[in-house]
């Protein structure tokens, strides 16, 4: 590892979403048959990091499959084989992809609900909840005022006071996040260690 590099020390991650399972490897390989591993692309539940997971013998996955990544005995993954870019996800991946993040988003309803309790502003101008998709001026002061009467405890108390579905805009904004750079980086945490 380049010195500085590892400023913001990435924590493992414990379990992946799939978003690609290839039975043989990639299609590119050239090697023979007999020589490929089964590989899938997933998505890392808690940090966001898309990876390349080498799978045990005659083990196999289903798309959006959660599965235990983490130290100790895994029951499908070997190993990780490498980091991904969004740019290098199959395209049946980067398809699963924003399905995974919701269900990545709902599996950890309390972190996301004491972000939006929490959240401030970025510059005298835009404060991190306009970053949201779907999150204007309007929405972003009923959530202030809400939030001031009364912190929300779940999605549901959010949905109900602010009426706004809010975990399709988190979602998006981790999809938008992952894709291409941004300003601004406020759910994807290992993206600003630049």
């Amino acid at each position: 590892m380049r010195e500085g590099h590892e400023q913001n020390k990435r924590e493992f991650e414990d379990y992946a979403y799939v978003l690609d399972f290839l039975e043989y490897g990639y299609p590119e390989d050239t090697r023979p048959l007999h020589q490929k591993k089964p590989i899938a692309q997933a998505f890392g539940e808690k940090q966001f990091v898309m990876m390349e997971l080498t799978f045990k013998d005659n083990q196999v996955a289903d798309l959006a499959e959660k599965l235990y990544i983490g130290k100790g005995k895994r029951e499908k993954v070997e190993f990780v084989s490498k980091m991904l870019k969004y740019d290098q996800l199959t395209p049946t991946a980067k398809t699963e992809l924003l399905h995974v993040i919701k269900e990545a988003v709902k599996a950890q309803e309390e972190r996301f609900v004491e972000f939006l309790n929490n959240c401030g502003p970025i510059t005298n101008r835009m404060h991190t909840l306009q970053l949201l998709p779907g999150i204007g001026k309007t929405s972003m002061w009923k959530v202030i005022e809400e939030r001031e009467i009364k912190k929300f405890e779940s999605f549901k108390d959010f949905e109900d006071r602010v009426r706004k579905n809010i975990v399709d805009p988190l979602a998006k904004r981790i999809e938008e996040e992952l894709k291409e750079p941004q300003k601004h980086y406020v759910l994807v945490k290992w993206k600003t260690t630049h």
